[in-house]
């Protein structure tokens, strides 16, 4: 049933409008002011699990909000679900933000969300934000490309709908810095399937753990090692793995320091749940 059909009846409510906003990778202070704006301003917000808890403090505390996250076999919600649930809150005439990590149209099934949405009337904007591939790899000094080293980079999600089916000699000798998403459980299939199509076992590899935010962890090696890292290190999602030459780069180029994540106070958000613990 479309918009106009529901809104025939003189005592129905305007339509509202979603945004689908991105969050960024972690840090606050990476949000657009758009972003921002948005957030103070909607009726209601629906956020993933990749929005930071730096992030959720920011939300005004008299909006109801939603959390529709999805983790590996566990999604709080169907996708299909919430899209309905997106149609019905604007059909009340309530302005949504729907918040996501990193950017809504990498990885993000912003694409289906807005689809429907538009199908059915709904207004819908996009605020982009920087996406975890971009954020995370500069907070560890890995430049995506590099004059002389990498002329490319191509971005890859290790989640299929059913199964993972890449175009892995293509990936093997593109010569551009890899970035894989959502890659972590896949790290030995990563790793044994470049090789067997050609990427030396040498190349270098990160694992960033918790990107651009205080907690930040970068892991470096080699690439026939990368699963071992990854259990080795007890690697935890969110992480980024980062396949490419560029990643011997940070050797000279890391800024976001230990000795910074060492000094970091704990947000009000973290400060809340050691109160709670300590009750």
């Amino acid at each position: 049933m479309t918009v106009e059909q529901l809104t025939a009846h003189p005592n129905a409510p305007k339509p509202g409008r979603v945004t689908l906003v991105g969050a960024g990778p972690g840090d606050p202070e990476l949000l657009t002011i758009k972003a921002l704006k948005i957030i103070k301003n909607s009726d209601f917000i629906l956020y993933d699990s990749l929005v930071s808890p730096e992030i959720l403090e920011l939300f005004p505390t008299k909006t109801p909000v939603m959390y529709v996250g999805k983790q590996k076999s566990n999604h709080s919600i169907p996708q299909e679900a919430l899209n309905d649930l997106l149609v019905a809150k604007a059909l009340q005439g309530l302005n949504i933000c729907r918040l996501k990590g990193g950017d809504s149209f990498i990885f993000g099934r912003g694409g289906e969300e807005m689809l429907k949405l538009k199908s059915a009337g709904i207004e819908v904007e996009l605020v982009p934000g920087i996406t975890a591939a971009s954020g995370c790899t500069s907070y560890a000094g890995i430049p995506l490309t590099h004059r002389g080293i990498s002329q490319g980079c191509t971005m890859v999600t290790a989640h299929g709908e059913k199964e993972l089916n890449l175009p892995w000699k293509n990936l093997a000798n593109l010569d551009h810095t890899l970035v894989f998403y959502m890659g972590l459980s896949k790290s030995e299939l990563i790793s044994t399937q470049l090789q067997i199509h050609g990427m030396p076992p040498s190349t270098p590899v990160a694992l960033i753990e918790n990107g651009c935010r205080s907690n930040q962890r970068v892991v470096r090696g080699q690439l026939h090692e990368l699963p071992l890292l990854a259990e080795r290190e007890r690697i935890q999602s969110p992480a980024l793995i980062i396949v490419g030459d560029v990643v011997n780069l940070a050797d000279q180029l890391a800024w976001f320091s230990d000795k910074e994540l060492a000094n970091a106070e704990p947000s009000q958000y973290e400060n809340r749940k050691i109160q709670k613990l300590s009750a």
